[in-house]
């Protein structure tokens, strides 16, 4: 493999350490893409489909599912070519866009989770004025909102990054342009640089992290003071598969961009930036499915509309059958 690269362009080394495991990895990889995006597709079909679920909950988790099918397409179908690929070359105009769009989006997931936690703080806090206080329009706000500034946060980092001059060794120990493989080949990256992308990841993941906490706070200051065991079960019910993906989105992230870097560590990060960038998103839409009935019933719809209208057309296409 050719590892020389103009000086325009990097070199993404990802999982060339491990030639004997690419095949494999190409087939796992593409296994969990297409079915992260046929449930998430699934999810935001269902809710589409299902009037009962035109609530501001799932508005949110469609908003939610949309995000996260769109950033892994930012990085699992570039994965995707490098592991068959001898080349691993990527632009540096190429690894600018990723990197923005990449923490743009994720950081539009943070935002977007922490307003599904706001949501049912309302609706459990005061559930008649729910209707009044959530609107569509107030949805659309936080919606927009989480995606402005996630876009913010992200060109600023992109900014930050792409400003500084690199030096000759051009190989990222990474298998997408991630900030910190790519800072560690700067030559002018200074520790101000690093101390405003460090404040900007703490802003996005443990900002949005305590907000999310301080709703749960008050929710359950709510829901211990429910005379009825009933009630207060099914207060907690519907935020069961919120507080499980908050928890497994927030605890993979943290680890990845919240500890201090060393390039002895880069293995381990690629490691647990695969989890983040692929596992993660499998598991969300799942959580979903399997602790929200509501979701399942209208999954099953979904479902058994589609196997008829594949049936109606089978018969169209084959009377005689």
């Amino acid at each position: 493999m050719n590892n020389h690269t103009r000086g325009d362009t990097f070199l993404l080394w990802g999982f060339t350490s491990f030639p004997a495991l690419q095949h494999l990895l190409f087939v796992v990889v593409f296994l969990s893409h297409v079915t992260i995006i046929a449930a998430n597709v699934l999810i935001m079909v269902a809710i589409k489909l299902s009037h009962n679920l035109h609530t501001p909950m799932y508005f949110f988790l469609c908003g939610l599912s949309f995000s996260e099918t769109c950033t892994t397409m930012v990085i699992i179908p570039r994965m995707l070519a490098d592991l068959l690929s001898g080349t691993k070359v990527i632009s540096l105009p190429e690894c600018a866009t990723q990197m923005f769009f990449f923490f743009g989006l994720s950081s539009n997931n943070c935002f977007i989770l922490t307003a599904m936690s706001y949501d049912r703080y309302i609706a459990i806090h005061n559930p008649l004025h729910y209707p009044i206080r959530m609107t569509r329009k107030v949805c659309f706000q936080q919606m927009l909102a989480s995606f402005a500034v996630g876009i913010m946060v992200s060109l600023t980092i992109v900014c930050i990054v792409f400003n500084v001059s690199f030096c000759d060794s051009k190989t990222i120990q990474h298998f997408f342009c991630d900030i910190s493989p790519v800072v560690l080949l700067a030559c002018d990256y200074t520790f101000f640089h690093e101390m405003v992308i460090f404040v900007l990841s703490v802003l996005v993941l443990v900002g949005s992290f305590i907000l999310i906490m301080v709703s749960y706070v008050f929710i359950v200051s709510v829901v211990v003071k429910m005379p009825s065991a009933k009630g207060r079960s099914k207060a907690f019910s519907t935020c069961s598969s919120h507080l499980t993906v908050v928890s497994i989105h927030y605890g993979f992230a943290c680890s990845v961009y919240l500890k201090p870097k060393n390039s002895a560590s880069f293995r381990e990060d690629m490691l647990m930036a695969v989890i983040y960038t692929v596992l993660t998103p499998l598991l969300n839409p799942i959580v979903y499915s399997l602790r929200n009935r509501e979701m399942q019933t209208a999954l099953r719809k979904v479902m058994s509309r589609a196997n008829r209208l594949i049936t109606l057309n089978l018969n169209k296409r084959n009377p005689n059958l």
